[in-house]
């Protein structure tokens, strides 16, 4: 059953694979254009709205350093992947007339406003979609952790993570046909469990500050709104009770 949304104030974490569509790297325009669209409506029922983007779509820290690159220099490319999105996603949201700001953990005063906890939490209460860049700033941290860390700074009600599935499931779902899905979790079940819905310090700092994580598909046109709404499906993940 539908009803107003319950949160004032939410973060969306995405994948950068998220952006590819079908292809198999990069940006497909016409994926982004559809989750700009998804973030409007979110924008438009009086939500503020911040993403984090990650930016596995075009170069991943881990997977560069398996392959013998220095682990801190293969994160500082993947957090520079992750500017890259999130520009193109400004650049979406703002055809729209959605008034987006980027901020960088990693200073580049010509592309990005540098990252600035009070002058985001002012552009959130003016009504401007706020993407959060460079994930943490720091080389060993994933953008989940940056997407938790953000959540908590910027004082978010809930931290919405679009994924390629409805929720979150006890194995992969286009693996084994009789996957189970979860609809409620807790924090503790899912890493005593280790479920791959986060890494661990993200979900731990979710627990810290009591954010819910809603689990959801970003493949679903108008997902996020959905979610919002009770509408669509996710499984909530928060504390006992």
């Amino acid at each position: 059953m539908a009803h107003a949304p319950e949160y004032k104030r939410i973060l969306v974490k995405l994948s950068g694979e998220a952006l590819m569509g079908q292809r198999d790297y990069g940006l497909d325009p016409d994926t982004v254009e559809r989750i700009a669209q998804d973030v409007k409506e979110v924008h438009g029922l009086g939500i503020e709205v911040c993403l984090v983007i990650g930016g596995g779509n075009i170069f991943r820290g881990l997977s560069g350093a398996a392959h013998g690159m220095e682990r801190a220099s293969a994160d500082h490319m993947g957090m520079l992947a992750t500017v890259i999105n999130s520009l193109a996603m400004q650049n979406a949201l703002e055809r729209l007339d959605v008034p987006t700001r980027v901020q960088s953990a990693i200073p580049m005063a010509s592309v990005a406003e540098p990252y600035i906890r009070r002058r985001a939490v002012r552009h959130l209460e003016k009504e401007r979609v706020v993407i959060f860049a460079a994930g943490t700033g720091n080389p060993y941290f994933t953008t989940d952790t940056a997407a938790a860390l953000r959540a908590s700074e910027m004082g978010c009600e809930a931290l919405m993570k679009g994924t390629k599935v409805d929720g979150v499931y006890d194995a992969d779902p286009a693996k084994v046909s009789d996957a189970k899905r979860f609809e409620r979790l807790t924090y503790l079940e899912v890493l005593a469990r280790d479920l791959n819905v986060m890494d661990h310090s993200a979900i731990s700092l979710a627990r810290e500050n009591r954010i819910p994580i809603l689990v959801f598909s970003i493949l679903e046109p108008g997902s996020i709104a959905a979610v919002l709404r009770g509408e669509g499906r996710a499984t909530i993940i928060k504390g006992e009770g």
